[in-house]
């Protein structure tokens, strides 16, 4: 019986030259002080993750607000220099809470700048933009994404919650290859295998980055059935269910990249034992299915 192996080796940022681990650690939920922020990112390090994942408004829903998890990461990044070597750097815009969505190319040139500015860095390696701008032409989006690359401030450009159809949209405007797109995935949300996102990724060598990998936690601890399988499946590799549930998004011919959002250095470090994980294809297809609710065809 074929049996799918994970590999822990660096890959290509789809057509970029930018090598990133398949694993991500996000920054959707940073707050606090600097010291456990630096223990964070030495957790993933040591993990060899080396794709940190970051946005505007990560922050706005805490008293430090819109910005903060940007700052925090930089105030971290600035009591040692050396990291930023280390790091392939993912940050976004184009959310902004009120309006709720802002492409515009004046506002993103103002917010790829206050980004470099709170992680007091010259240049991000993947500037993504965060949701699409209905008000925007696809055409000025990609006008300002490729003044940000010619300036030097952004290496590669990306896409997040964006359908198939908006993808094609911007990519029609670039003379440069989109390299990524994030979507939601998990064994409960699945629409990327149908919707045509993870066809359209690998057609055009577009690196995936799922956000929200573990079902907002309820494959991490919860009694529906997919979170009773992989469970039962970790057990076999010495696993936890969450880490179980890394290995089966990366098991995907689509190579997805899961962004792993704890806060917790030890939860952090323990994502790399998601590469002990095998699976065969009647495994996998039972936690699709027990996700799903239903039978597949």
């Amino acid at each position: 019986m074929t049996t799918i192996r994970l590999s822990n080796d660096l890959r290509p940022l789809g057509k970029s030259e930018i090598l990133v681990s398949p694993i991500a650690w996000g920054m959707w939920r940073l707050a606090g002080e600097t010291a456990p922020v630096r223990a964070m990112i030495d957790a993933a390090l040591g993990a060899r993750i080396n794709f940190f994942d970051t946005a505007d408004i990560y922050g706005c829903d805490v008293p430090a607000g819109f910005g903060s998890a940007e700052a925090l990461f930089g105030r971290a990044l600035a009591e040692d220099r050396s990291l930023r070597a280390r790091m392939v750097i993912a940050t976004k815009a184009g959310i902004r809470p009120g309006i709720p969505y802002n492409s515009s190319a004046e506002y993103l040139a103002d917010a790829l700048d206050a980004s470099l500015t709170r992680m007091a860095i010259e240049q991000v390696d993947l500037y993504q933009i965060h949701r699409r701008d209905f008000m925007t032409h696809p055409q000025e989006v990609a006008a300002a994404l490729t003044r940000m690359v010619e300036a030097g401030k952004v290496r590669s450009i990306g896409v997040s919650n964006y359908s198939v159809h908006e993808f094609a949209a911007l990519q029609a405007f670039l003379g440069q290859p989109i390299v990524s797109t994030q979507p939601e995935f998990s064994p409960l949300q699945t629409a990327p295998l149908f919707d045509g996102t993870l066809d359209q990724a690998m057609a055009h060598d577009v690196a995936v980055m799922a956000w929200s990998p573990l079902g907002g936690g309820r494959l991490a601890q919860g009694d529906h059935p997919a979170a009773t399988l992989l469970a039962e499946h970790g057990a076999r590799y010495g696993v936890d269910a969450a880490t179980a549930t890394l290995a089966w998004i990366m098991a995907h011919p689509a190579r997805i990249i899961p962004i792993v959002g704890s806060q917790t250095p030890a939860r952090i470090a323990a994502s790399a034992d998601a590469y002990k994980v095998e699976w065969t294809r009647s495994e996998w297809y039972a936690v699709l299915q027990a996700g799903m609710g239903v039978s597949l065809p």
